[in-house]
């Protein structure tokens, strides 16, 4: 169908270029996902991975799932049931969903509904719990579990009548444009963006039939909650990338995904299979007490960002952010965006970045370009004690591993006889 690597290339960009994803619902995950409501199943971050080979956070996740959904009492019946075999897993991107950080997700949870208005596919992700003691880095405490019932029982509500008075839901790219343009990366820093949501919503919000106690609840944490837009990021690049992979060609990279134990990438070329490689450990800067040493290996699908050609490989957009995950200032910043720029195919005129002389971000990663040069994507991320139950204990960054792209090269020239140029 296409003379060449090149051209299928252009073919995937420009499907994910011409994406337009809209956030349009919030609903329990079981309505959207079919999988779930079958059984006792969890979505889980990264490649294929069973209870036994999950790292702490990860199984510290599942837990918090299998008390929020009452089907067990405590943390040692929860864990006793995931060792027995009882609940089945299955990954988030199967089910054209994402998950942040162990990426869990069970049925009644709140997932949000985006959906490509371009090309009617949709993505999935649960929402972000704000920051604290939080199920997906690993905790599932009481005040967990008060969080997450609390955004079944209000949150999701309110928001989902919220949506119902948008003129046929927010357009996340819009609010991109403008976030990218204040600051935001949409991975590690998403400040920009989550209070132009809530701005673009209060009218709406204010409309919504409840009580003021419930309107004051939700509107301060949304006002707080600086990272709430990052779930809506993840959704988006998500929708756009899934759209870009309906080409069945080319050498694009359409999903990087970690689950703590591999790596894994998808590629436009390669449909579905997953490339994997083991996982590195972020570095970064971490919370009072805390040290390298008690870090967790690198978990969650919100890669898909970087994916996309922001977050880590957008550093130079939020100069602010660097010191935060702790790779320096504006000239490292800048530095990481321009070694970037050598694996992707080209820019993203959606998201022009001012303090980058108006280029746009970072488009179409190329696994040729990735072993050609030997650069691999830098990835900004929050990092997790590597223990169950404790939670965030740092952020910073992380290599992607350079073997799952030799693989996906590998497989890429059998697929083309030999001539993947």
């Amino acid at each position: 169908m296409y003379s060449s690597i090149n051209e299928a290339n252009t073919a995937v960009l420009e499907k994910v270029k011409s994406a337009r994803p809209f956030w349009v619902d919030v609903a329990s995950a079981g309505e959207v996902i079919s999988w779930l409501a079958e059984g006792k199943h969890l979505l889980h971050a990264g490649p294929q991975i069973q209870w036994e080979e999950m790292t702490g956070p990860m199984q510290g996740a599942c837990v918090s799932a299998c008390l929020y959904e009452g089907w067990a009492t405590s943390d040692t019946d929860a864990m006793t049931m995931l060792a027995s075999g009882e609940v089945k897993f299955s990954p988030c991107h199967h089910h054209n969903a994402v998950g942040p950080m162990g990426g869990i997700t069970s049925a009644n949870m709140p997932v949000i509904v985006v959906e490509n208005k371009a090309d009617g596919n949709f993505a999935y992700c649960n929402m972000n719990e704000g920051i604290g003691k939080v199920m997906r880095f690993g905790a599932y405490g009481d005040e967990v579990q008060q969080r997450l019932h609390w955004m079944r029982e209000e949150l999701m509500p309110v928001l989902k009548d919220t949506l119902k008075h948008t003129d046929g839901g927010v357009d996340l790219g819009a609010i991109m444009a403008q976030g990218i343009t204040m600051g935001d990366e949409f991975h590690q820093r998403n400040i920009a963006t989550s209070s132009l949501l809530l701005r673009t919503l209060a009218p709406s919000i204010a409309a919504v039939d409840t009580s003021k106690d419930v309107m004051k609840r939700v509107f301060n944490f949304l006002s707080i909650t600086d990272q709430f837009f990052l779930n809506l990021a993840m959704a988006f690049c998500k929708c756009a990338m899934d759209a870009g992979a309906t080409v069945k060609a080319g050498s694009i990279v359409t999903a990087m995904t970690r689950n703590g134990k591999d790596f894994g990438i998808r590629v436009s070329g390669l449909g579905d299979q997953w490339f994997t490689a083991p996982v590195n450990t972020p570095e970064g800067l971490y919370f009072t007490g805390y040290s390298q040493e008690q870090a967790n290996t690198d978990v969650g699908d919100s890669a898909i960002t970087e994916t996309y050609g922001v977050g880590g490989a957008a550093m130079v957009a939020a100069p602010g952010v660097t010191r935060f995950v702790g790779v320096g200032g504006v000239d490292v910043a800048l530095d990481v965006s321009e070694e970037m720029s050598e694996i992707f195919v080209e820019q993203n005129s959606l998201l022009q970045i001012p303090s980058w002389n108006f280029q746009g971000a970072c488009l179409g990663l190329d696994v040729r370009h990735v072993v050609e040069t030997g650069i691999t994507p830098v990835i900004n991320t929050g990092i997790a004690h590597k223990e169950a139950g404790i939670g965030q204990i740092g952020a910073g960054t992380v290599r992607a591993p350079l073997a799952c792209f030799e693989k996906a090269l590998e497989a890429l020239a059998q697929e083309m006889g030999f001539e993947a140029k």
